[in-house]
C-alpha cells in the first residue's frame, strides 16, 4: 500500500514528513502495534483512570479506620457476592465482610464498582478500604494492590454452550461438539472481563499453545456473570470463569458446560491499599481465625455448594441480581412512599425490619400485621383489620405521617429527621423528645440523632437519666430503638445499590380520604 517497507522504523522517518495525518497514525498502528495482543495492552492503560497517573495510594490505615468507625468495602453485584433476596442482603462476601466488621468493631458501608480498574481507583483515592469480591491473584494486579491471605482456591474454567437438543444426543456426540483441548481455543472469539485474571490466563495460553485467541475484552464486565448469562442465550460463544462461580451459574442455566479447565488452581484474595499494612494484617489475623471456624465452610457451602438453594433463590421474583422487586407488596409500599415524601427503598426496608413481610405477624405485645401496630393504634388510622396489608400499611404510614409533621417543629434537615421518626415508630415520640430535652441539657445537639439524641436515649436505661425532671417518659430501653433505626438506615443503603428506584406504580395516592 506504502511506496516503503513498513517494517522500517527508519523508514517511517524518512517518508513520515510527506504523509497525511490520517496515514501517519495508520503506519504507527502497524508498526508499533502489529499484534493483537499489543493493541490490547495499549487500550488497557489509556482505560485506566488518569487521575491516579504518578499519584500514591492515599494514606490511610487501619487507625483511621478505627478512628472513623466505619470499614468501606467495594463490592460487585453479582449472585455469589451480593445481591438482594426477599428484601434481606446476602451474599458470600457480604455475611464474611459483616462478621469482620463486625469483630474489628467497626460499622460496614458498602460502595458498587463496575470494572476493576474502577475498583482499583476506588481503593486507592480512599474511597474504599477494602476489595472484596472473588478476584484471583496475579502480578499484574499486585502492582497496584495488595492481596489478603487467599479465602480459597479456584481453577478457571471455559463457559461453553451445549449443542442444541444436547438432551436428546449421545455422551460422545455432545463432547465432540464442546473444546475439551485449550489447543481448540486458537482462532476462537473469547469474551472476558477487561485487564481481569481470566484475560491474562487466555494471553498466557496464546504463548502456550502458539496460536492467537481472540480476546474480547469488556471494561464493564468485572464478575462475568454478564458474560456467562450471554453464553447461555446464545450472544457469545465463549467466556472464561472461576470453577465455583461457573458451577453455581450452570445451575441456573443448564445449557452450559463448564467442564474444560484452562488454568492451574488459583488463589482467591481480597485486596487493601498497599500502603495499609495495618488493615492488611487485621484482615489476614482476622481470615486465620475465621478459616479455622465451621462457620467460615458453612457460609461458603449455602452461596457455592447449595444448587438447590440457588437455583430457587435464582428464579424468585425477589432476587434483586435479576429483578426490581423486593416483596410482594412493593406496588403498595410505593404508593405509600409516594404520600410519605420517602424513597420508597427506605419504607420497604422498615416493613422489613417491622415483619419480614409476614401479613400475618403478631408480636408478643399484640403488635399485628406488615406494619406492626397495635390495633387501637391502627383503628386510629382508619385500620379495620390489621391482617390486611394495605390496610396495615395505609395505617402505619398515616402514622408516619404524623410523626414527620410533629417532627418537623424541631428537625427542617429531611434526612435528619427520617432518623426522629423511625425511632419514634419503634419506641414513641415522648421517649425521643425526652432524650431530646435531655440532650439539650446535658450540652449536645437536640437536633443530631447520632451521638448525641441517640445517645441519651440509650441512656434512658439508668435512674441517673429516664428520672431527671425534663424526661416525662421514664424508663426505655433505647438500645432497641437505636438499632432499630440503624438496621434500616442500614438495610436502605442495600437497597439503595442494588434495587432501581423507579416510582413506575405509583397512581393514586394511596392516603387519599384520609
Amino acid at each position: 500500500m506504502f511506496p516503503f517497507n513498513l517494517q522500517s522504523v527508519k523508514n517511517i522517518r524518512t517518508y513520515i514528513a510527506f504523509l497525511p495525518l490520517t496515514l501517519i497514525l495508520l503506519v504507527i498502528d502497524s508498526v508499533l502495534l502489529g499484534s493483537c495482543r499489543e493493541k490490547r495492552e495499549l487500550l488497557n492503560q489509556t482505560a485506566r483512570p488518569q487521575e491516579t497517573a504518578g499519584l500514591p495510594p492515599l494514606a490511610f490505615d487501619i487507625d483511621a479506620i478505627r478512628q472513623r468507625g466505619r470499614l468501606v468495602a467495594i463490592l460487585t453485584n453479582s449472585s455469589t457476592g451480593y445481591f438482594i433476596y426477599h428484601g434481606q442482603p446476602m451474599g458470600y462476601e457480604y455475611e464474611l465482610l459483616n462478621r469482620l466488621a463486625s469483630d474489628l468493631q467497626l460499622k460496614l458501608d458498602i460502595k458498587l464498582a463496575n470494572s476493576i480498574e474502577e475498583a482499583t481507583y476506588m481503593l486507592n483515592m480512599g474511597e474504599g478500604d477494602i476489595i472484596a469480591f472473588n478476584m484471583a491473584v496475579t502480578a499484574a494486579l499486585q502492582e497496584d494492590i495488595a492481596f489478603t491471605e487467599p479465602l480459597h482456591e479456584a481453577r478457571q474454567v471455559l463457559v461453553q454452550r451445549n449443542p442444541e437438543h444436547w438432551r436428546h444426543m449421545k455422551y460422545h456426540q455432545i463432547e465432540e461438539s464442546l473444546i475439551r483441548n485449550p489447543l481448540q481455543l486458537e482462532g476462537k472469539e473469547v469474551h472476558v472481563a477487561e485487564n481481569s485474571a481470566y484475560a491474562a490466563r487466555l494471553e498466557n495460553l496464546e504463548e502456550e499453545i502458539g496460536g492467537d485467541i481472540d480476546i474480547v475484552a469488556s471494561a464493564d464486565a468485572l464478575n462475568t456473570e454478564a458474560l456467562i448469562r450471554q453464553v447461555a442465550q446464545g450472544e457469545i460463544s465463549y467466556t472464561v470463569a472461576s470453577e465455583n462461580v461457573a458451577t453455581v451459574n450452570a445451575t441456573y442455566y443448564p445449557n452450559l458446560d463448564v467442564s474444560t479447565f484452562i488454568s492451574f488452581p488459583q488463589k482467591i484474595a481480597w485486596a487493601t491499599r498497599r500502603n495499609a499494612p495495618g488493615l492488611l494484617a487485621s484482615v489476614n489475623d482476622w481470615l486465620q481465625g475465621m478459616k479455622k471456624q465451621t462457620e467460615y465452610y458453612v457460609i461458603y457451602n449455602k452461596y457455592f455448594k447449595s444448587p438447590k438453594t440457588n437455583l430457587k433463590r435464582v428464579h424468585s421474583d425477589y432476587y434483586a441480581v435479576a429483578t426490581s422487586h423486593i416483596s410482594p407488596y412493593d406496588a403498595v409500599i410505593k404508593q405509600a412512599a409516594n404520600d410519605l415524601g420517602w424513597d420508597w427503598r427506605l419504607l420497604v426496608a422498615q416493613v422489613y425490619q417491622e415483619s419480614r413481610f409476614n401479613t400475618q405477624a403478631a408480636s408478643a405485645k399484640g403488635a399485628l400485621g406488615l406494619m406492626q401496630l397495635l390495633p387501637a393504634t391502627g383503628q386510629m388510622y382508619g385500620a379495620t383489620d390489621m391482617l390486611n396489608p394495605e390496610q396495615s400499611l395505609r395505617a402505619g404510614v398515616a402514622y408516619l405521617i404524623w410523626l414527620d409533621n410533629l417532627w418537623k417543629k424541631y428537625i427542617p434537615d429531611h434526612e435528619e429527621r427520617i432518623k426522629f421518626v423511625l425511632a419514634s415508630y419503634n419506641a414513641g415520640q415522648g421517649h425521643v423528645l425526652d432524650a431530646r430535652r435531655l440532650a439539650k441539657k446535658y450540652g449536645k445537639k437536640p437536633d443530631q440523632w447520632d451521638g448525641n439524641v441517640a445517645y441519651f436515649l440509650e441512656m434512658k436505661s439508668k435512674p441517673k437519666y429516664y428520672k431527671d425532671p425534663v424526661a416525662t417518659s421514664g424508663y426505655c430501653r433505647g438500645t432497641e430503638p437505636i438499632n432499630y433505626v440503624e438496621d434500616i438506615l442500614s438495610r436502605y443503603e442495600s437497597y439503595k445499590h442494588l434495587v432501581k428506584p423507579n416510582m413506575e406504580e405509583v397512581s393514586q395516592p394511596l392516603m387519599a380520604g384520609i
